[in-house]
């Protein structure tokens, strides 16, 4: 089997070279790949890429992902969010492959309690989610084999992320404020890829399975929450800090302006992905536990 990747070295990108090495002979790209394109702001030469290649499968981990700056550089987004997704859905249906494409809760409005599920309506708070709809739509329209899935608060050992935000500041501030009223589920990126891995086989062998998705860790929980967890748990390990989990102060949205709005209820339900696939995902803690624990050995 033959898979194309792009975004290979983006948190989700990295992990899949990692998942998708047993199922065959992997291509992973990035923007700066020279043999071959991997650049999604070059809708020719990704066009090229996969024609030359003729993958069976292809797994787009690449993205604009700068959600405060799509507000500003909106025709960027939707080049590499849409525009470029629409090409990778031509030459799929084309080539007879499998396209893996990841989105995001940003579809959605954002507002409720009740965790999103993929026949609820969308409406994108922000241009990034908006480019992210928009791709989600060129795949549904091109009438190739797709797996869509749709995901949330993101992280990785490998990188920047919340957590060490949190433990840095935490060892340098005297005070800590953090976002009490948006709630989702940190889901690693190591749970992404190994999912999509699983998902890949299962729908090569049973096409009836290609759709839409949500895939996210288990359980919810606020920025506010996620970092007290995130403080106690370095603490107990020895971690020096100024600023312990018990002292962080809760705040509204309201109190931290960005140029995009963010949605208050970034919940994803999972149940159509668990029971389509046999799957079991783990509540959000254990990811974030395991991903501590490897940082602060470091």
């Amino acid at each position: 089997m033959n898979i194309l990747l792009l975004g290979k070295n983006g948190q989700v990108g990295w992990e899949l070279q990692r998942s998708l090495a047993p199922l065959g002979s992997v291509l992973a790209l990035d923007s700066k790949s020279s043999d071959y394109c991997g650049d999604l702001c070059d809708l020719d030469g990704l066009a090229k890429t996969v024609q030359r290649f003729a993958p069976d499968v292809i797994v787009n981990a690449a993205a604009y992902t700068a959600v405060d700056k799509a507000e500003s550089e909106t025709d960027l987004a939707f080049r590499v969010n849409a525009e470029a997704v629409a090409v990778l859905a031509r030459e799929a249906k084309q080539l007879g492959s499998l396209l893996v494409h990841y989105s995001t809760d940003y579809v959605f409005a954002g507002d409720g309690e009740r965790p999103w599920c993929e026949t609820d309506a969308v409406a994108p708070l922000n241009q990034y989610g908006a480019s992210k709809l928009a791709g989600e739509r060129a795949i549904q329209s091109s009438g190739c084999l797709h797996l869509i899935l749709r995901t949330s608060w993101v992280y990785a050992a490998r990188g920047n992320n919340f957590a060490k935000t949190m433990l840095r500041l935490a060892r340098e501030r005297d005070s800590l404020s953090v976002i009490a009223d948006q709630f989702g589920a940190p889901t690693g990126a190591e749970l992404l890829a190994d999912v999509s891995a699983h998902l890949i086989l299962s729908t090569l062998k049973q096409p009836q399975l290609g759709g839409l998705y949500h895939l996210a860790a288990s359980g919810e929980t606020s920025w506010h929450a996620y970092a007290r967890f995130v403080l106690e748990r370095a603490a107990a390990e020895g971690v020096a800090l100024k600023v312990h989990g018990n002292q962080v102060a809760a705040i509204p949205s309201s109190a931290y302006p960005t140029p995009a709005k963010r949605p208050n209820n970034s919940r994803l339900d999972t149940q159509k992905l668990q029971k389509a696939f046999a799957l079991n995902l783990p509540e959000w803690q254990v990811g974030v536990a395991r991903m501590l624990t490897e940082i602060l050995e470091k």
